[in-house]
């Protein structure tokens, strides 16, 4: 075994069907979700009616979701020069889920990108495929070693940081993505447009079953805006991936509980009319400077 496979067995000691199941996962990982996205659309559409199906879907979320960043602490990360491992309870008023809220990034320098399987699987324009990124010199090399077919290429943090900014710039979500079957932890960074993505359509389509089902969890922030500033231009409407945001009656309209909190239309809004502020009443964002070794820093 290579150097890489042997780290994978090692990070999920007795659970050796997590291990195999992750080395499955990337190197069939563009099938993978295929699947995963053929099966949401099948339930949602002629099962969202049947009952058990709610406890089904939270269950699986649990298992796998992502934490939507805002650009300024998705620079945070990819401008990391030290580690960061903070496995904490604590963790999960960041990642409000049960089980895959682990942040830990391991030798953050070393980054890889990669085609994106939700890209491939939903022909998204060619341009914009290459866009995964692996975080950590652990999870960089398993790519390296099991995803060739899928172009991985190793990048600089300055190199991670344009690409995020191209795709930013056409309307995609950066997300951190967690799933327990790979660690339970951060280490994968995607950008995901509403009409490629799996998990937003996911979430999208499962609110068929249950308002209360997500598996994107809010960036921790919201947005305000300056109606002195607002021309009522159409720029915000359109980026923003949920529709949180409408003109009604003369005026923007903000729909605070549907916002991801991405920050993508304050990015468009050419008027400066909107910025972001961290929300209490939201999850708390995954923001390094908020982070130490071992514990999350309370709120003040």
């Amino acid at each position: 075994m290579k150097l890489s496979t042997v780290a994978v067995f090692k990070k999920h000691g007795w659970r050796i069907d997590r291990a195999i199941h992750n080395i499955l996962y990337f190197t069939y990982y563009a099938p993978y979700v295929k699947v995963a996205l053929v099966s949401t659309k099948f339930l949602t559409k002629y099962f969202a009616w049947v009952k058990p199906i709610t406890p089904i879907a939270k269950a699986v979320f649990h298992r796998y979701h992502s934490k939507v960043l805002s650009k300024e602490d998705t620079k945070k990360i990819f401008t990391l020069n030290k580690n960061i491992s903070v496995i904490s309870d604590d963790n999960k008023k960041i990642v409000p889920y049960k089980y895959a809220t682990k942040i830990i990034f391991q030798e953050p320098e070393h980054i890889v990108v990669m085609d994106c399987p939700c890209k491939l699987s939903t022909n998204a324009p060619q341009e914009t495929i290459n866009s995964c990124l692996a975080v950590g010199k652990e999870i960089s090399m398993l790519w390296m070693e099991h995803c060739q077919k899928y172009n991985p290429r190793k990048i600089s943090q300055s190199e991670a940081l344009e690409l995020i900014d191209r795709l930013r710039a056409k309307g995609h979500v950066t997300q951190a993505f967690l799933k327990v079957a790979t660690g339970g932890s951060t280490g994968v960074i995607c950008n995901c447009h509403p009409d490629t993505c799996v998990s937003l359509t996911a979430s999208r389509l499962s609110k068929k079953i249950s308002a209360q089902l997500e598996m994107n969890a809010n960036s921790g922030y919201s947005i305000q805006i300056d109606k002195n500033k607002c021309d009522l231009g159409a720029n915000c409407i359109d980026v923003c991936p949920v529709g949180a945001i409408k003109i009604k009656e003369g005026s923007l309209n903000y729909q605070k509980d549907k916002c991801l909190g991405c920050g993508l239309c304050a990015e468009q809004c050419l008027n400066d009319a909107i910025s972001l502020y961290r929300d209490p009443e939201k999850t708390m964002p995954l923001d390094i400077d908020l982070l130490d070794n071992n514990a999350v820093v309370p709120e003040v």
